[in-house]
């Protein structure tokens, strides 16, 4: 009988990460190459620790002639992304091409069915004077129930005015942004039905399991390598792997909005290194309280953390289903 380990902050420590990775790569290198037949992987990479770290694996499993990476840059998109995604694809001597996508989303009225739905919410704004994002903030009323979403609008003198997104606006909003995953995936596929090469997705296990991805966009793949993986793990290998360390840095962003926006602000609500002890404590049935006491938080505080992943998990359900087939 297996015996449940202490739970402690240290839990999600990779003790062997050589193993780790090297079990990761071979898994990989099969997959692509012998159930997959494919030739080699393509990779959309943007400066962020996700698609490094799953691009230094691709290199690691197939060599960096097999490996090609694609910088797909928009119009809200923060130049720094192209900047660390170019450095990176330097670094591990791969192949890669920049598509602007701008023009397919103006051609899908991607950004005009977004400020549509802002200027609903917000009669002063202008998309040329004006950066936007969307935001969680907890239920004023009580915390245990569903976050509110709110948008924020900041002028060119950095003055912000925030809102909640009415329901409608809301969906909208996030309608018209999922255009841009959405076209990036298929930018993606192209080129590797081009080339004959697999599509390698670069979502974490907090991404996968949370819903924190675009049903046909970033959430599209053929494989993902680090879908298993907590964001601290990622980090761990990242540093095992040698990424540029501005990349290891850099706050994780969504870059899908005008204005900066963190993936903690946007989704996650808390810190990646909290939330990891926190899943995993959720996954594996530690007790509350025991867990309250490692973490600094009361019992009661972590048990409403547990309810709000179980709520999560079946709000985005759907994500994770295969076509329902008759």
């Amino acid at each position: 009988m297996e015996v449940k380990p202490n739970f402690t902050k240290d839990i999600l420590k990779i003790h062997d990460i050589e193993s780790t990775v090297n079990a990761i790569c071979n898994n990989l290198k099969n997959d692509i190459l012998k159930v997959l037949r494919r030739k080699g992987g393509i990779i959309g990479i943007s400066g962020g620790i996700d698609s490094s770290v799953t691009l230094a694996l691709a290199v690691r499993a197939l060599g960096s002639d097999k490996i090609k990476g694609l910088m797909l840059p928009e119009r809200d998109s923060s130049p720094e992304s192209l900047e660390l995604a170019k450095k990176l694809a330097d670094k591990f001597h791969i192949q890669y091409e920049i598509e602007e996508i701008s023009d397919a989303l103006d051609g899908l009225n991607c950004y005009k069915r977004r400020d549509e739905a802002v200027k609903k919410v917000f009669s002063e704004y202008d998309p040329l004077n004006y950066k936007f994002k969307i935001g969680i903030t907890p239920n004023p009323l009580n915390p245990s129930l569903p976050a509110i979403f709110n948008a924020t609008i900041i002028d060119s003198r950095g003055e912000k005015n925030s809102k909640i997104l009415p329901l409608a606006e809301y969906l909208q909003i996030v309608a018209a942004s999922n255009f841009k995953q959405r076209t990036r995936m298929s930018m993606i596929y192209y080129y590797a039905e081009k080339m004959h090469y697999a599509v390698i997705g670069t979502p974490n296990k907090h991404e996968v399991e949370q819903g924190f991805f675009v049903k046909h966009g970033d959430g599209g793949a053929d494989v993902m390598p680090i879908a298993h993986l907590y964001k601290t793990q990622v980090y761990q290998i990242a540093r095992y792997l040698d990424i540029p360390q501005e990349i290891i840095d850099r706050t994780p962003t969504t870059d899908t909005y005008s204005a900066e926006q963190t993936q903690e602000e946007f989704f996650f609500q808390m810190p990646f290194y909290l939330m990891d002890l926190l899943w995993y404590a959720f996954e594996n049935n530690f007790d509350a309280e025991e867990v309250g006491e490692v973490v600094g938080m009361t019992g009661k505080e972590v048990q409403s953390v547990f309810n709000g992943f179980v709520r999560k998990i079946k709000t985005t359900d759907y994500l994770r289903m295969s076509p329902i087939k008759y």
